[in-house]
């Protein structure tokens, strides 16, 4: 959520830099109408508020005094119908205001590049070398239903369309890699290991800005047609980033960094037909998250060093990789600068995502008012809020297959995960 403030006194600046992002900004237009207008309702109703305690007071005093107070009170009763229906008036303007403000997007930071589309994204580098393959080349999904260590039609069976179950070493693989991330993150970057909830209630999807304006992209918990305000996680970043909702924290316990592990549910409105094969876009899968709460002045630094945790992950496991400064149309929502990570598929010829590290500043931090006091007596301040993916595991087995696929049709396990896997070195066709 964006600071009423800064909007307010640069609105025309904040709006220009809102319509680099290409995306939908509501009613932005009738902000100044609407602000204007709620401030001279707030103010008209706390003096009528203030002349009724006033007034009520000396009632009081003319009742002690054996004074006739008739007049006064039916004056009084008529500021009081006054007062409920601004009230009203007010409370509609607010929640209009409100619903406006939580479905506006966060403003870029000056070092986002402005762009209208992917092509506007700047590659940064390049990380290894794609393989170079003497035989012709594999999907992993071709490769996994070979090795018999993926079921996507079984999956499809039992629940739906982008479900599937991992069997034998494709399981263990998935284990290995959470496991590796993990113990990676927790030991090595010196984050705090999380086992979050993998259901939220609505306030904390709204803290982390996936609602009002995204529900249809998350699974709603229904029972015998009632609702239920819970949903599935779309993302660890969720449960994580509102452990500190409502709170306000001492300045000497930042940062805090805590890496978390969950399976992550996702509705993908609007991709039909993207990736309908394979393991890059699922309805469930699982993910390692890196969530950072710290001061605003340091956010930017934590930002290249939470998005350095996340590409040593694939330098680990020796996946060729190249790191894209996003543009101002390819951010994200909440995000006022983001960097992704992008994993090289050789099947594809192409890198694709396989990790988003962003820093939402306090955008998040309104919306789900986490705070923090430098020192004692100090005015609390808003902390800045960042995460990333480190990594989506589905995707990491689906660079693992095809990167590491061998021409008989076996997968080497990179040497990182093998004492994770029980000290197996390929994964071969029985």
């Amino acid at each position: 959520m964006l600071d009423i403030k800064r909007v307010r006194e640069n609105f025309d600046g904040v709006k220009k830099m809102l319509l680099t992002r290409n995306e939908d900004l509501g009613n932005l237009d009738n902000f100044e109408n609407l602000d204007t207008k709620r401030r001279e309702l707030i103010a008209k109703t706390e003096e009528l508020k203030a002349d009724r305690n006033k007034v009520s007071e000396q009632i009081s005093v003319m009742k002690r005094n054996k004074e006739d107070a008739t007049e006064v009170i039916a004056r009084m009763r008529t500021v009081g119908d006054e007062i409920k229906a601004l009230d009203a008036e007010l409370n509609a303007i607010e929640e209009e205001f409100k619903d406006m403000m939580m479905r506006l997007p966060n403003i870029p930071h000056e070092s986002v590049p402005v762009g209208m589309e992917e092509d506007d994204n700047v590659e940064e580098y390049t990380w290894g070398d794609a393989p170079q393959f003497d035989f012709e080349t594999k999907a992993h999904w071709d490769i996994a239903k070979e090795l018999d260590i993926v079921d996507f039609e079984r999956g499809a069976k039992v629940t739906g369309s982008r479900f599937l179950f991992y069997k034998g070493l494709g399981a263990r693989l998935e284990r290995a890699l959470i496991n590796f991330m993990m113990d990676l993150h927790a030991d090595k970057h010196g984050y705090t290991e999380m086992l979050p909830p993998q259901i939220v209630n609505r306030d904390s999807l709204t803290g982390t800005g996936q609602l009002p304006k995204f529900e249809e992209d998350v699974f709603k918990l229904v029972r015998e047609e009632e609702e239920m305000d819970y949903f599935l996680i779309p993302t660890a970043e969720v449960p994580v980033t509102n452990y500190y909702r409502d709170e306000i924290l001492s300045a000497d316990v930042l940062p805090q960094a805590f890496s978390a592990y969950s399976a992550n549910f996702r509705s993908e409105a609007g991709s039909a037909g993207r990736d309908t094969r394979g393991l890059i876009r699922q309805h469930q899968f699982n993910k390692v998250e890196l969530v950072r709460f710290v001061k605003p002045e340091e956010s930017y630094e934590q930002l290249e060093l939470l998005t350095g945790h996340a590409e040593k992950v694939l330098q680990l496991l020796g996946l060729p990789y190249r790191k894209l400064k996003m543009c101002t149309a390819d951010l994200g929502f909440t995000a006022a600068k983001k960097y992704d990570l992008e994993v090289w598929i050789p099947a594809q010829a192409m890198y694709r995502e396989i990790s988003s590290c962003s820093n939402f500043e306090d955008f998040q931090a309104r919306r789900a008012n986490i705070r923090f006091r430098r020192e004692a007596g100090a005015k609390p301040e808003y902390v800045h809020t960042l995460n990333g993916s480190g990594l989506a595991i589905g995707r990491t087995v689906a660079a693992i297959l095809e990167n590491y696929q061998q021409a008989d049709g076996s997968v080497v396990v990179p040497e990182a995960l093998r004492p994770y896997m029980g000290g197996v070195e390929v994964i071969a066709a029985k």
